[in-house]
């Protein structure tokens, strides 16, 4: 039964937070931390958190209880603010295999929340975005046990010998330029197919 599904349970532990979000446990504390989850501390000095908080936040996040997400389906976050490049990214997508699983984050901020809710396989990221650089973002993905064997992918109209350079020692596989070939990122979902097909087999 759904966590959600129950009527008189209004506060949950770290643990059934997390399993319902499916992250770790440290992920929820982290994100209580930094106030991004507002939690109650109990006289013993647990966290609890109220059940209409923690919808408030999957809402937020982009996270939709009662998501079935079948563990093989290979997830891609595309994270951009231009609609149309998300609307293309989007196409080629749906024009490789239907059966892949996308999210879309327009800021920094966002992209960072659904890292750890939708816990992409693949990342394509636009490095300039409204709140912060996708470098940094791709240094925090990379930095964290958790997210580090996210494949990161960066996508950029600027793209310099700095910029290209900055974003490959932050962690990504490529740095592709606007305007791209749609076939670069057909290869990199087939890569990605694979290595979740070995990973499934292998767990």
């Amino acid at each position: 039964m759904s966590l959600f599904k129950s009527k008189k349970k209004s506060f949950l532990t770290p643990n059934e937070v997390a399993e319902l979000m499916m992250v770790a446990p440290v992920t929820v504390r982290s994100w209580a931390q930094k106030g991004l989850l507002a939690a109650k501390v109990t006289p013993g000095g647990h966290r609890r958190f109220l059940k209409s908080e923690v919808e408030r936040f999957m809402h937020e996040s982009g996270f939709v209880p009662g998501d079935e997400v079948k563990p093989s389906a290979p997830r891609v976050l595309i994270v951009d603010d231009d609609p149309v490049m998300i609307s293309y990214l989007q196409g080629i997508i749906e024009g490789f295999d239907t059966s892949f699983v996308t999210e879309i984050a327009v800021t920094g901020f966002e992209a960072g929340t659904k890292i750890h809710t939708f816990m992409p396989d693949v990342v394509l990221l636009d490095l300039m975005l409204p709140d912060i650089d996708g470098i940094k973002i791709c240094a925090l993905i990379k930095n964290e046990a958790s997210t580090q064997h996210i494949r990161v992918i960066a996508i950029s109209g600027n793209t310099s010998a700095e910029n290209v350079s900055r974003i490959l020692e932050a962690g990504a596989e490529r740095c592709l330029a606007k305007p791209f070939d749609p076939e670069d990122i057909v290869k990199i979902l087939s890569a990605a197919v694979d290595v979740k097909k070995l990973t499934v087999h292998t767990s």
